[in-house]
């Protein structure tokens, strides 16, 4: 069997030979998390412009821009690029650091640059322009169709990158409607260009560079059933090192209870020893902003940071520092309790926020406040399989869900009421079938908190 290195080297080069030279206008590559997505096309553009191609690159974001310009900067030195932007949206710093990146609000600035790199929302105000012979779409799935409807008239071929399990594009308006419908501009731009073109046959990245051994085989199987993927590295390779629970001292205001520090420290050590843990709360039904749980969550991150702890992996021995430590969480009020439940115990640096907004990044532990815990009821927002996917699949060494318990139970008396669509393309698997599969793995690393 060939090592993960060979068999994500062999799967980058056929892909790259497909989007260049392939016989499809369109390639797409399925990327698991931490596949190497952004490699990939910082690597794709980079060879497109040695042949001496003019390329546009599509983001989805502006902070997805400024980093494929700054990761493209550093790999290629020599290479000249152009960031369009929008007047009201400065271009980071970080990617105007480099000599070679050259900014403008105006797309004639920059045509005849070799790479030009801007979201989908400023590529479509583009007019009169000769089209680009390449394009590159990054974070394809998160793009609506739509967007590339408007954007398509630039570019003859492109390559389309994109993690399939990811959040769903994001409409503010009921996509009804349209459902079923082959123009539905709701669909993400890479359903709409399957179902379009159906010699187009998807490639993907075997492998995933950041998911542990631990959670590289839960993630795949409950998240990506029909394109699964293997950890990068082995059993054993990566190590979270905590120190020992300091002994007990009398309690401070800004102290989690005694109680619920060693509940922390105690799921923290299986968490270290298996890659994953489970603090479980007694079953109730809660307001969304549920104190005891946000207290919980606060609790393992300060216990986490307080116990000093540091990361054995291929990059050598590293000290786990809080900006290396997420917390995630379903909606926004829920991260805005965690951060100042987090204030008041001193601990500052942590990314604390939506899974909407931790796509794509990575830390080497993560805390998550399960979507359904508390809840009376499974709606089709919290059963959405991305966002536990990306709760799930941001850290490199171990990730712990705190929830209260009851969740297999309102799954089974909630099951999927939605109705069946003529003509929309199925996902699987469903919120229900991930979560219960989730959640039976993790009943192996639980620890029980009562108050």
């Amino acid at each position: 069997m060939p090592s993960p290195g060979e068999q994500a080297d062999a799967a980058v080069a056929a892909i790259l030979q497909a989007a260049v030279h392939g016989g499809e206008r369109g390639t797409v590559v399925d990327s698991p998390p931490g596949a190497g997505k952004s490699t990939l096309v910082v690597r794709a553009a980079r060879e497109l412009a040695g042949a001496g191609e003019r390329l546009m690159i599509v983001a989805q974001t502006n902070s997805q821009v400024d980093d494929l310009v700054d990761r493209l900067a550093e790999k290629e030195p020599g290479l000249a690029i152009g960031r369009l932007h929008g007047s009201d949206a400065t271009p980071a710093e970080h990617a105007l650091r480099h000599p070679g990146v050259v900014a403008s609000t105006k797309v004639a600035d920059l045509r005849e640059l070799p790479v030009v790199v801007a979201t989908a929302a400023k590529w479509q105000w583009v007019k009169d322009v000769d089209p680009w012979r390449h394009a590159i779409v990054d974070e394809a799935y998160q793009m609506r169709s739509d967007a590339l409807l408007a954007v398509a008239r630039l570019f003859e071929r492109a390559l389309f990158v994109g993690d399939p399990g990811q959040l769903d594009p994001f409409s503010i308006v009921d996509a009804d409607a349209w459902a079923g419908l082959t123009y539905d501009p709701s669909q993400s731009a890479v359903v709409t260009l399957l179902a379009h073109n159906p010699g187009i046959v998807p490639h993907r990245l075997p492998v995933s560079w950041r998911l542990p051994a631990s959670a590289a085989p839960l993630i795949s199987d409950a998240f990506y059933p029909f394109t699964p993927f293997r950890a990068g590295t082995e059993p054993g390779d990566r190590r979270l090192l905590l120190g020992s629970p300091a002994p007990e001292t009398p309690p401070t205001a800004s102290a989690p209870p005694a109680a619920l520090a060693a509940a922390a420290d105690e799921v923290l050590d299986v968490a270290a020893a298996s890659g994953w843990g489970l603090l479980e709360l007694p079953q109730r039904h809660t307001v969304r902003t549920d104190p005891e749980a946000v207290a919980a969550v606060a609790a393992v991150v300060a216990r986490l940071l307080a116990r000093g702890g540091s990361t054995l992996s291929e990059r050598g021995e590293e000290q786990l520092t809080a900006d290396r430590v997420a917390v995630g969480t379903a909606h926004r009020d829920q991260a805005s309790a965690v951060r100042a439940a987090l204030v008041a115990l001193g601990v500052e640096g942590v990314t604390v926020d939506t899974a909407n907004r931790l796509q794509g990044r990575e830390y080497d532990v993560t805390v998550v406040l399960h979507p359904l815990s508390g809840r009376p009821d499974a709606t089709a927002f919290h059963l959405e399989t991305g966002r536990l996917c990306v709760l799930t699949s941001r850290h490199r060494h171990a990730c712990i869900v705190v929830a209260r318990a009851g969740i297999p139970e309102l799954l089974d008396d909630h099951p999927a009421t939605e109705p069946v669509q003529l003509g929309v393309t199925l996902t699987f698997p469903d919120g229900w079938e991930a979560n219960q599969a989730v959640l039976d793995h993790l009943a192996a690393h639980r620890v029980r908190y009562r108050p």
